[in-house]
């Protein structure tokens, strides 16, 4: 356990509170979904580290247990964090998994810093190549009504939503594919997010376009999702992703929630550990 400051400020620094097992082993980091933090990779971290890899898992500014910033919720700022972590624990030759959310991280990040600290990605579940519906982006998969019922929700009754969001999450046609005490686990999670940082951060995944991003995407990339997902849709996000990222491979996780490293956890490490050793 340690802290990274993504951001030295003029009165205030941001810290990141990250998690690394350490070791000689090839870096994988794991970034985590919205709202929850980097514990929402507990099925990962244990599997990857007895395969011999270096695993980190960080929370993202706003979450978790990292410092709850007013601002920097846009991803260009995000994946500055995610730079400044790569950086400061001298990582190279990193495979960069990043989760719903977390897969916007990773194209910004790409746009952004290149790939010269990087072996491969991961999009799983991830929220690219663009999520809100438009004119020019029709197969979007959430509209603007969809998006202002979110926020209204989250505004209202914090508890009542993220109670509703995370049986969503883990749900397959209204079916639960998880535990009770694994959507308690995710509950927990988001209590630790910060009701501004959870908002912005929710803008920001609603409406950021990756479509210029993933083209400059030139590692090797799979592609990773469930056919059931019910928050990130197939259609509209990995099955577009995998085409606009040349040469990815794309692996569809049948009957999976959004939450499939948890309700689908066997199956999902199977098919990273596969393609870590590709």
């Amino acid at each position: 356990m340690t802290e990274v400051t993504a951001h030295h400020g003029l009165f205030k620094d941001t810290n990141l509170h990250v998690d690394d097992t350490g070791g000689s082993g090839r870096p994988v980091v794991l970034i985590h979904g919205w709202p929850l933090s980097g514990a929402s990779w507990s099925e990962q971290v244990p599997a990857l580290a007895a395969a011999g890899y270096r695993v980190v898992t960080y929370d993202r500014r706003g979450f978790g247990r990292s410092d709850k910033t007013r601002s920097g919720y846009d991803y260009d700022t995000l994946a500055e964090d995610l730079h400044a972590l790569l950086e400061q624990l001298d990582l190279r030759d990193v495979t960069l998994v990043g989760f719903s959310m977390g897969g916007g991280e990773v194209a910004r990040y790409v746009s952004n810093h290149g790939t010269g600290r990087l072996h491969s990605v991961v999009f799983a579940a991830a929220v690219p190549p663009y999520m809100a519906k438009t004119d020019d982006n029709p197969q979007g998969p959430l509209t603007k009504d969809l998006a202002d019922e979110m926020e209204a929700g989250l505004k209202a009754d914090e508890d009542s939503f993220y109670d509703g969001f995370v049986t969503n999450f883990f749900s397959v046609d209204g079916v639960l594919k998880v535990t009770e005490a694994q959507r308690q686990d995710a509950i927990a999670l988001t209590k630790q997010a910060d009701h501004k940082a959870a908002l912005k951060a929710m803008e920001s995944f609603g409406t950021t376009d990756f479509r210029e991003d993933l083209p400059k995407v030139t590692v090797p990339t799979l592609v990773i999702h469930g056919d059931s997902d019910a928050i990130v849709p197939l259609e509209g996000s990995g099955a577009l992703t995998h085409v606009a990222v040349p040469g990815s491979r794309l692996h569809v996780v049948a009957g999976a929630p959004h939450g499939f490293n948890v309700s689908h956890a066997e199956e999902f490490n199977r098919v990273l550990l596969e393609f870590l050793a590709s």
